[in-house]
């Protein structure tokens, strides 16, 4: 029996949504023990493979363009991938990067195309710096969020869970630190 076989069998496949710059792909993913945290940030990997995937144009997130039984993007080009159920993300423990105790913050993070709002598990208070620049996950997890395209407002998506890029943000900002 070979590694490779072996691993396959420990797979499972959800589906996801993956938002690029120029278009929204919808289709699954292959997880492993460690959910699409684990995939997303692996550094032995650089691409993402989306199974049965349809590819819609931001323009028009509702027509669909084309059909294709494997997509593959580079994960530095995926701005943000959703999922419809927040256990999808990974085990807590992978999740929360191994912190038992944290605060939950509603963030509002703004890529060159997108505006995602919702909620991070963060261990204790909030610290731009290490959120965005330190550690080795690319990809960070937010929770019951809604990302909007900035240019087009009529793309808006809800989500239980979300990774976005950590490279792709433009800014982040505390909610409850909104002037009205």
């Amino acid at each position: 029996m070979s590694f490779e076989s072996a691993a396959s069998r420990t797979q499972r496949f959800v589906a996801v949504d993956a938002l690029l710059s120029g278009y929204r792909v919808t289709g699954k993913i292959a997880l492993s023990s460690q959910g699409a945290t684990g995939v997303l940030n692996d550094v032995n990997r650089s691409a993402l493979e989306i199974q049965d995937a349809y590819l819609a144009r931001l323009h028009m997130p509702t027509k669909l363009v084309d059909h294709f039984e494997v997509v593959r993007t580079l994960k530095q080009r995926v701005h943000a991938v959703c999922f419809a159920r927040r256990e999808d993300v990974g085990p807590q423990a992978i999740v929360r990067g191994g912190f038992l105790n944290v605060v939950e913050h509603q963030i509002r993070i703004t890529t060159p195309i997108f505006e995602i709002e919702g909620m991070m598990e963060l261990p204790g208070r909030f610290d731009f710096s290490s959120l965005i620049s330190e550690g080795s996950r690319e990809f960070l997890p937010m929770f019951n969020a809604t990302i909007t395209a900035i240019l087009l407002p009529n793309l808006r998506v809800e989500s239980a869970g979300v990774l976005i890029n950590r490279k792709q943000a433009d800014l982040v900002a505390l909610v409850n630190q909104r002037k009205n």
